[in-house]
């Protein structure tokens, strides 16, 4: 049966469709016959307790420079969508996690993927401490006597906003680094939250492996490289895709974290694996769907609107 499916994200005029997530969903969407609506978080209005947005149909193209129309607006209860993909990008800020209380007062009626009081919840680099067996050495403090002794501890480390998205602001510190005092300036100036400290993994040099999961399952993987000269492997910071495979371990991590994914309503997981350790579970609008299946891998879209629709089926 068609359904209505919304789509909450950033300007879809702004996404790279040769790379984007959220696009690949939406193709695939279209292709089922489901009648796709638009709209952007800011567009969200809560009147006596319902919840209320201002949605355009949507149709999308695979054409660069001609990826969409949109048809007339029109003011429609987010209870009367079948589906709702919450998809904007972080910052993961009170903007985001305001939406996610609006969106859990409609689902799950109305199925919101992933689920926003789980979203809401689970932070990437926060969710990710409750599995320290699977992660490298972890700090998270903005103090500045337990960084210097993790750091006396573990030599090489890296610094970041536990916040923080797309690579950005991510530090290596080398033991002796005397850029460290002024690097804790800056954050301390710039972040009120405590931010991460992680042990440097050197073998990041051969990438930082992105493993999707879906509905708890192992989906496709796609080994991210870093440039020759940068630290960050994110695709948007000039990593580059590459095929890969899971190691046992990489299979032990998906097989321990696929039921507590399964248990929060959290469908579409992207998780970051370094050398063998767990750095991060990306549930607000993870990537790498597109650069899977390029590389020859599994067509995720598919798995995820097969779920999707299972799902419904069951609400029905």
């Amino acid at each position: 049966m068609p359904l209505t499916v919304a789509v909450q994200m950033d300007p879809i005029e702004r996404i790279n469709i040769r790379g984007d997530s959220t696009f690949a969903l939406l193709l695939e969407a279209q292709a089922r016959g489901h009648a796709l609506r638009y709209y952007t978080p800011d567009r969200l209005a809560m009147v006596q307790g319902e919840v209320f947005t201002t949605a355009q149909p949507l149709t999308v193209r695979d054409e660069i420079g001609n990826h969409f129309s949109l048809s007339n607006a029109e003011r429609v209860p987010v209870s009367s969508f079948d589906v709702v993909l919450l998809r904007q990008d972080p910052p993961f800020d009170l903007a985001y996690i305001s939406t996610t209380h609006l969106l859990e007062r409609v689902h799950p009626k109305t199925l919101v993927v992933n689920d926003p009081a789980a979203v809401r919840n689970a932070p990437e680099k926060m969710f990710v401490n409750d599995f320290p067996q699977l992660m490298p050495p972890t700090l998270l403090s903005r103090d500045l006597a337990e960084i210097k002794a993790f750091r006396a501890e573990h030599g090489d480390i890296v610094m970041k906003p536990l916040y923080g998205h797309g690579g950005g602001a991510v530090f290596r510190l080398t033991r002796e680094d005397l850029n460290f005092g002024s690097l804790y300036d800056m954050f301390a100036s710039t972040f009120r939250e405590p931010w991460v400290i992680q042990k440097f993994l050197p073998e990041v040099k051969d990438g930082d492996k992105r493993i999707i999961l879906v509905d708890g399952e192992f989906a496709g993987a796609v080994n991210r490289v870093p440039a020759a000269d940068d630290l960050r492997s994110n695709m948007v910071r000039g990593g580059s895709p590459k095929e890969t495979e899971l190691t046992p371990r990489e299979r032990e991590i998906c097989k321990t974290l696929g039921p507590h994914l399964r248990e929060r309503g959290l469908l579409l997981v992207g998780i970051d694996v370094i050398g063998g350790f767990l750095t991060e579970i990306n549930v607000t609008s993870p990537t790498g769907v597109r650069a899977i299946k390029n590389l020859g891998g599994p067509d995720i879209a598919k798995l995820v609107w097969d779920k999707i629709e299972t799902k419904r089926k069951g609400k029905a």
